[in-house]
């Protein structure tokens, strides 16, 4: 029997308990369930990072491969280096991923970047990664957004799995704001949440049960 693969867990978004949060969740639970470790890391409740800063150190052969600016990401980078699988979450905010995320993805790619048209990635090992965004849009707004970021983790980290989860809930109940929020149809969210949200953390749930047979 193999060893115990190791699957790192991250959440790029700031809601405990709410959509990209749970995704991320059922996902961790089913590579946990096929036999992998998984490592949790919550961006949003590390110490003070940064996103990359272009010192051009991870260029140097010295520092192959490692981001060198020391702070919270640190360990969340160290951690995916050595692992077999990364599952990582975000919620859409303004057309795009959160600040936390990009932080996290900027230095993930760059560290691996060799600017060598021979050889442009210096990682010595393929992770797999399932990437998970959630909007309150359709799921179908930000396809070339998620297909850009699919194919960059995939040259640079390991082959990917894009999946979005959209028109989600973002409110228990919207008639406690303190305007109303007409652009969204509140039964109608709630309905879907609670028909369709059920099976897309079943699916997720086999996308991360899946990983550890990759």
């Amino acid at each position: 029997m193999c060893d115990v693969r190791k699957i790192v867990v991250v959440n790029a978004g700031p809601r405990k308990g709410w959509n990209t949060d749970t995704l991320l969740e059922e996902a961790a639970k089913g590579a946990e369930e096929a036999g992998a470790q998984i490592v949790h890391f919550d961006l949003f409740r590390l110490e003070k990072y940064t996103g990359c800063i272009s010192c051009f150190g991870c260029k140097k052969e010295k520092n192959k491969g490692h981001c060198i600016c020391r702070d919270g990401l640190t360990p969340v980078l160290d951690a995916i280096r050595e692992s077999d699988g990364l599952i990582i979450g975000s919620p859409n905010y303004l057309s795009e991923m959160t600040a936390s995320f990009r932080a996290l993805y900027e230095r993930l790619i760059f560290q691996s970047l060799t600017y060598n048209i021979e050889n442009p990635c210096c990682n010595q090992k393929e992770i797999p990664v399932l990437l998970i965004m959630t909007s309150n849009a359709p799921d179908t707004a930000y396809r070339g957004l998620l297909e850009n970021y699919q194919q960059t983790l995939s040259r640079f980290v390991g082959p990917c799995q894009a999946y979005v989860s959209g028109d989600t809930l973002q409110l228990k109940d919207y008639s406690q704001t303190d305007w109303p929020w007409t652009m969204f149809d509140p039964k109608a969210k709630k309905e879907r949440h609670d028909t369709v949200f059920p099976e897309e953390r079943k699916t997720v749930y086999e996308i991360g049960k899946a990983m550890i047979n990759r």
